[in-house]
């Protein structure tokens, strides 16, 4: 049985590349939740690890929720705290792990990016999207809400307005008017989406490893904290960073006038 998730390391630099491209990536109805959350572990462990690339392939990102599989719900005999249950225990543990990695995160938007694939992007830290992508927050034109966690992700990227219009409206948006609200930070022609993420991640890799997951972490505990605890955890990180043998590196190679070796 092929995998739903190919993990691929190169570096420091992991590609996670969903593979279910005759239906799109769908995130249910297959083992998607299992194996995001088995690779979430594995690059948490892992200290090499220093980026990770997020794609689809085929032409989508993500078609988000298998829209055939929720025929299931019809069933009179399954209850609503069931289907609760089924939530908490499957899309929203991939949500919570994906968006809670330490280590930095890029979504290579190939094609389409739909409800829970739209949210999978919010979950990366950065998202460059190539020429053909398109963004639809689209669960209230199958009659749903955003269950994986949409209401809290999209907001803190694009703000409130345009995350309320996108989930009120349910309408597609192509890569430039992701762009214009800020859901991408770049669009690039489809044949080089790939090359271009992965001179970014090299960019990310480049630098030291612990360092890179204290911001990523900072970052994210400045979206919900209030500035004296990010100041008072910043100062706790800065010591540990100043013990690191990575500081130590570039400071000597600073004063010795060279480029640093980071392990």
């Amino acid at each position: 049985m092929t995998k739903f998730l190919k993990y691929e390391q190169d570096g420091g630099i992991v590609t996670l590349t969903m593979n279910d491209p005759d239906r799109r990536n769908p995130l249910t109805g297959n083992s998607a939740v299992e194996e995001f959350l088995e690779a979430a572990d594995r690059i948490e462990k892992d200290a090499s690890v220093r980026v990770v690339i997020v794609t689809g392939s085929g032409k989508a990102f993500s078609a988000g929720g298998d829209v055939k599989d929720m025929k299931k719900y019809e069933d009179d005999t399954l209850r609503p705290i069931s289907i609760r249950t089924e939530y908490q225990q499957g899309i929203q543990r991939l949500t919570l792990a994906m968006y809670n990695l330490e280590v930095p995160m890029i979504a290579a938007v190939n094609g389409y990016a739909i409800g829970a694939g739209c949210d999978l992007t919010c979950m990366c830290d950065i998202r460059i999207a190539g020429e053909s992508a398109k963004f639809a927050e689209s669960f209230i034109k199958v009659g749903l809400i955003p269950g994986d966690g949409g209401a809290w992700l999209l907001p803190r990227v694009v703000g409130m307005s345009k995350a309320a219009e996108m989930a009120f409206t349910g309408e597609m948006l192509d890569a430039n008017a992701a762009l214009a609200c800020g859901l991408v930070s770049r669009v690039v022609p489809d044949d080089q989406l790939l090359a271009e993420v992965g001179a970014l991640a090299a960019k990310i890799a480049a630098n030291p490893g612990p360092t890179l997951r204290m911001t990523k972490r900072l970052l994210k505990e400045g979206q919900v904290t209030r500035l004296s605890s990010l100041l008072e955890l910043s100062a706790s990180y800065q010591a540990l960073a100043h013990k690191t043998a990575e500081h130590a590196e570039a400071v000597n190679a600073f004063i010795d006038k060279r480029k640093p070796e980071f392990g």
